[in-house]
């Protein structure tokens, strides 16, 4: 069968759209690793679905596959995307959408401006929940980078944060996040027993009361221009920490992201563009 679908990006993070509406497909694990080969497929980081809502009460069900074809509980720049991709194909005409995701619900909204707000609900810090191995809350957790030992007998022990932003998230300090060894520790603690559903991992540069530069190893995935649910995090762990404001600019490597979090039983909220590459159609 033809499958019809759109290549999109979010500040550098590329998806594949897929209307399941319209048409149907099986998209298993090994179709959607084929698919996102960039040299013998289509290349992306996610594939994104757009199926009906179980719920009444809202408009679509968003699915999020990794690369590695695992599924994805969240994605704040692929949230971006999905609204602009259900306009442009005439599926709502709504300037607010609600989502149904596998792990709640969220709100896009197209802003004046031409770029999205996502509204990526209340950031989730209790271990057992994001889910991470820990006695009880801490703002930041040391762990060691690996169970074995180095050859003195030590281990080296990194600090960081644990945040759910719908997906896990572990956010590392980092003074420059172009030195950062994001390639060597971040599928270290991507695959870490503490997190048992493994984690993306941020690195987080602290500019500004109100600025951060951000370079996030996605779980499933490795490491990618952006990430929406990344930068949440990282700038809640920020706050909590007490280096940033309410309101702060996340420079990753594909662009700029606008954040707002007031604190507290706050919703993080998300504002950023989102991008339509070309469509296609593909014999699978």
């Amino acid at each position: 069968m033809l499958l019809r679908f759109t290549k999109m990006h979010g500040l550098g993070n590329d998806f594949m759209m897929v209307d399941l509406i319209s048409q149907r497909a099986n998209l298993h694990p090994q179709l959607i690793q084929e698919l996102s080969d960039r040299k013998l497929g289509i290349g992306f980081d996610q594939l994104l679905t757009v199926r009906p809502p179980e719920k009444p009460e809202l408009d679509f069900k968003y699915t999020i596959y990794n690369a590695d074809g695992s599924e994805a509980e969240q994605c704040g720049n692929g949230a971006r995307c999905f609204l602009r991709f259900v306009r442009d194909e005439g599926l709502t005409t709504k300037s607010t959408i609600k989502l149904e995701t596998n792990n709640g619900e969220i709100t896009c909204k197209l802003e004046k401006d031409g770029n999205i707000t996502v509204d990526m609900g209340k950031p989730v810090l209790q271990p057992a929940k994001i889910p991470f191995i820990a006695d009880s809350p801490k703002i930041t957790y040391r762990i060691p980078l690996q169970e074995s030992c180095d050859s003195d007998g030590e281990s080296e022990m990194i600090e960081l944060a644990a945040v759910n932003m719908g997906n896990p998230h572990a956010v590392i300090r980092v003074d420059d996040v172009d030195t950062a060894e994001v390639e060597r520790i971040g599928p270290l603690i991507e695959s870490h027993p503490r997190f048992p559903e493994r984690v993306n991992v941020g690195f987080m540069q602290v500019v500004s009361r109100n600025r951060i530069k951000l370079r996030v190893f996605e779980r499933g995935v490795g490491e990618t221009q952006a990430c929406g649910s990344g930068a949440c995090a990282a700038m809640v762990a920020g706050r909590l920490q007490g280096l940033l404001d309410d309101v702060v600019d996340v420079e990753l490597l594909g662009g700029h992201l606008s954040l707002e979090w007031g604190g507290d039983d706050d919703t993080v909220k998300m504002t950023g563009p989102a991008c339509r590459v070309y469509e296609g159609r593909l014999q699978v």
